[in-house]
């Protein structure tokens, strides 16, 4: 099979990008005031990944600036959903940890999105969606294990990095 063009990875990126876009409307329209969909990414990856997370690894796992992350932990904090606690390995750094109302606005925000689900399965063939979903995890996990590579692009190295 001819290897397909870069216009055509730009395409299949574009798409998943779109998608992204739409599905995050979704679901902040599901979670409760004050809250966005960074914020809940934080939450379904502490439940995905595990309690006692540092703030400096998720910065890096979400690839933000730790500032940003800071920032997101503190309205986390303050919605009562995390706790930041010292790392007791190491005095300096602090770890993440999901507080039971978190993880149960983890919960209650996935069974909110149940009737945008059902309407998803009523006018798109979920069969095929099931057929995708294998693509798109070994995609993603291609794609998160290639960020560590020295041609991943840096943070401010590429001019479209800095254009932004």
């Amino acid at each position: 099979m001819p290897k397909p063009a870069p216009a055509t990875y730009f395409e299949v990126f574009n798409e998943i990008a779109i998608i992204e876009q739409l599905s995050r409307t979704l679901l902040e329209a599901r979670l409760p005031d004050g809250l966005i969909a960074p914020h809940f990414t934080v939450l379904n990856h502490l439940i995905r990944l595990g309690d006692g997370r540092a703030l400096i690894d998720m910065a890096r796992a979400f690839q933000v600036p730790k500032t940003s992350m800071t920032h997101t932990i503190k309205v986390l904090v303050a919605h009562e959903l995390v706790e930041v606690r010292p790392n007791p390995e190491d005095g300096r750094s602090k770890l993440v940890w999901l507080t039971d109302k978190g993880r149960a606005v983890r919960h209650q925000a996935i069974a909110d999105l149940a009737p945008d689900f059902e309407r998803l399965a009523r006018g798109f063939d979920t069969a095929r969606l099931l057929e995708a979903l294998p693509v798109l995890r070994d995609l993603r996990i291609y794609l998160d294990e290639d960020r560590n590579s020295a041609e991943w692009p840096q943070s401010g190295t590429s001019n479209a990095a800095s254009a932004r």
